[in-house]
């Protein structure tokens, strides 16, 4: 990937926020890479070295700053400069795909070969996939280090690391300094539960995300208002806030597992898509007079994400041709019958668990059923779909469901299910001509549209 340098550069000098997360300095004169907000004194020109993303910068021989801390910065956002591949790579990997596997294992589910993956990630990211999955480790467990007070036993495993020897080597290779001494100089929050940070780029619309998220909670598996979202896990749940006046939200945990951290955590950044540069986006739908005003009134959009992607893959076949309220009482009951009971709740049925269950017995009709069928022993699939074009391929799965899952499961920001009834009330009957001029940014222009018809209940 390709950046100005000159821009960055300014950017640096600005300390400006609408960069932070999109690119790191390295700076020759101290080996330390850092965000384009750090607090210390601007280092020269001459000294300055710009990366598309933290692994880069780690593999070009820099440490991460503990001033700024790299590992809070917001996400990098997948249309940055990459391919939908990478965009795809980066998710899987964000799941933890090269914790226990391999670079040709994911090339594989990807599509490609190992070879043409470390091309592509040459090309885009600047850095190896293996050094972008060692990057999430040492970066998610410096901020574990900062934010909890888990035994750092408990910090190596949730970071992914196999075994405490492995991670004490990382964390002294990235930062020259062992856990203990970076837990030293970080404050520790103390309480039974684990509390997270989730930073994004501000402005943040956390009340249009949660006024869609909560027609649409599955009862029994999550629930979302004004003031919080709340999900059953594995052994316990996990709670999101917003922190008013601050530029992240908050996540509290209680889980059975600490190895299944850092995938939570990577799961909730794609539900409430903290990773988006939503000021440049909103500019750029702006600039389409039919957009202006709502993207203007409804400041801080997200497109918002999915816990899971089949989930959302059946919420979306069972909203079809149902209201949004119908679509939500069908998703109860196939919980109530199919899903696994917790003492905080039901957790979403499998997808094996669908594959041969009776879902006629929820009142869907046959073809209905049958879709969700074949979807369910797709994803059971070792390949899982993966992309609108995988999920377009199943009977029963048109354009419109392909399209909805792509911009909320896939976190395809260009994503659009033109045919859908709202989009042409609100534009007009080609919506796909009109939507030319929002790419690369369509989905969010969906949901401003969407947000401003939504009781007409078009989108499930």
């Amino acid at each position: 990937m390709q950046l100005d340098a000159d821009a960055c550069y300014r950017a640096v000098k600005t300390r400006d926020a609408r960069f932070d997360g999109r690119f790191f300095t390295g700076v020759a004169s101290t080996g330390i890479y850092c965000r384009p907000i750090c607090p210390a004194p601007t280092p020269q020109r001459a000294n300055c070295r710009f990366f598309p993303c933290a692994a880069a910068a780690q593999e070009a021989g820099f440490r991460p700053c503990l001033r700024c801390r790299p590992e809070v910065a917001p996400g990098m956002p997948a249309w940055n400069g990459s391919s939908t591949t990478i965009a795809r790579a980066m998710r899987l990997i964000n799941d933890g795909a090269l914790d226990d596997g391999s670079v040709e294992r994911l090339a594989e589910r990807l599509g490609i070969g190992g070879r043409h993956l470390r091309r592509l990630f040459d090309q885009h990211i600047g850095a190896s996939p293996i050094s972008v999955a060692l990057s999430r480790r040492f970066l998610f467990a410096k901020k574990l280090l900062g934010e909890t007070a888990l035994p750092i036993t408990d910090i190596a495993y949730a970071s992914g690391f196999s075994s405490i020897r492995r991670f004490n080597d990382a964390m002294q290779s990235a930062y020259g300094r062992s856990p203990r001494e970076l837990r030293a100089n970080a404050s520790q929050a103390q309480g039974p539960a684990i509390s997270l940070t989730l930073p994004f780029r501000p402005p943040y619309n956390w009340s249009a995300l949660v006024g869609f998220l909560g027609p649409r909670a599955i009862p029994g598996v999550e629930e979302a208002s004004a003031t919080k979202y709340r999900r059953t896990l594995p052994g316990g749940w996990v709670e999101v806030q917003p922190a008013p006046g601050e530029n992240h939200l908050v996540a509290t945990f209680q889980i059975g597992n600490i190895r299944d951290l850092a995938q939570l955590a990577a799961r909730l950044h794609r539900l409430f898509d903290t990773a988006a540069a939503v000021q440049e986006i909103e500019d750029h739908l702006a600039k389409d007079e039919r957009l202006r005003h709502t993207v203007r009134a409804n400041a801080g959009m997200r497109v918002p994400g999915a816990w899971d992607p089949f989930e959302v893959a059946v919420r979306a076949i069972l909203g079809q041709q149902v209201t949004v309220k119908g679509a939500t009482t069908l998703a109860g009951r196939l919980v109530e019958r199919f899903g696994e009971p917790t003492e905080n709740g039901y957790l979403f049925p499998s997808p094996r668990a669908l594959e041969s269950a009776g879902l006629a017995s929820i009142g869907l009709p046959r073809a209905r059923a049958e879709a969700l069928r074949m979807v369910a022993r797709a994803f059971a699939a070792p390949k899982p779909p993966e992309s609108a074009d995988e999920l377009r391929d199943l009977p029963g799965v048109g354009d419109w469901t392909a399209q909805y899952v792509a911009m909320r499961a896939f976190g395809e920001p260009d994503a659009l299910p033109a045919s859908d009834l709202g989009l042409v009330r609100a534009v007009g009957s080609d919506v796909a001509a009109r939507a030319e001029r929002w790419r690369p940014w369509r989905a969010y222009a969906a949901m401003h549209l969407w947000m401003e018809h939504s009781e007409t209940g078009a989108l499930q």
